[in-house]
């Protein structure tokens, strides 16, 4: 007699559109470039690569308010009852598509802190005043200093929510048996039952966020007007 199959099909559900993806792991790749940089002394490097993320972010920004569903910030940036709905839930909301309330509040803590890395590292001077930030000719050395402290403390803190992102995901992945690694890989996660449709992204959305993400690379590669002579 033929054993029955107890196994439950499940459906694919579009979660993540390409430009979310794609930014997501490039991401992650120069932020472990920019720090092996820095560590190895390698300061051209290190400015490349932090005026590329400086890119990513400003266009990510930009992507919060014209990319997808669930790339939008109004589609994952929710209130505290939200977020107390979701405990409750115990993280079985099939019905959140992308970020959850939870992880949608530290996709935001991690654009502010990338914001404040990347713009304090435009104006950072080492203490010798040898190595500094493409900008740093538009402040004095104390003010140069002052935003290598904050470059710095930004980052420590960056470092933090990134060891908390990653307990996250194998949180999920061991305990709840829910892999979030493969939806930002494929852009598809498996559902129980059918999901209403993810708001799909417009061209013109796309272009004017890859505009903006590299005209911010280019006015800061190409420089700003110093200050004025008093």
């Amino acid at each position: 007699m033929a054993v029955a199959d107890t196994r439950i099909a499940r459906l694919r559900q579009y979660v993540w559109d390409a430009p979310t993806r794609l930014f997501h792991w490039l991401l992650v790749g120069l932020l472990g470039f920019s720090w092996y940089s820095a560590e190895t002394y390698q300061m051209e490097w290190h400015r490349y690569s932090g005026l590329a993320i400086l890119g990513l972010v400003a266009f990510r920004i930009v992507w919060g308010f014209v990319g997808s569903g669930t790339a939008r910030f109004g589609g994952f940036l929710k209130g505290p009852r939200a977020a107390l709905a979701y405990l409750r839930s115990k993280g079985h909301d099939e019905s959140v598509a992308g970020h959850n309330p939870l992880g949608g509040w530290s996709v935001a803590l991690l654009l502010l802190l990338l914001t404040v890395q990347t713009l304090s590292g435009l104006f950072a001077v080492d203490i010798d005043g040898i190595e500094s930030g493409p900008l740093s000719y538009l402040v004095d050395f104390d003010r140069g200093r002052q935003a290598a402290a904050i470059h710095g403390a930004a980052f420590a803190l960056l470092k933090l929510v990134a060891a908390l992102h990653v307990a996250a995901i194998l949180f999920y992945l061991v305990v709840k048996r829910r892999n979030l690694i493969t939806p930002m890989l494929t852009g598809y996660r498996r559902v129980m039952t059918a999901q209403a449709a993810v708001a799909p992204a417009s061209r013109i959305g796309l272009i004017v966020a890859v505009a903006v993400g590299a005209g911010v690379v280019a006015l800061v590669y190409n420089g700003l007007p110093g200050p004025l002579a008093p």
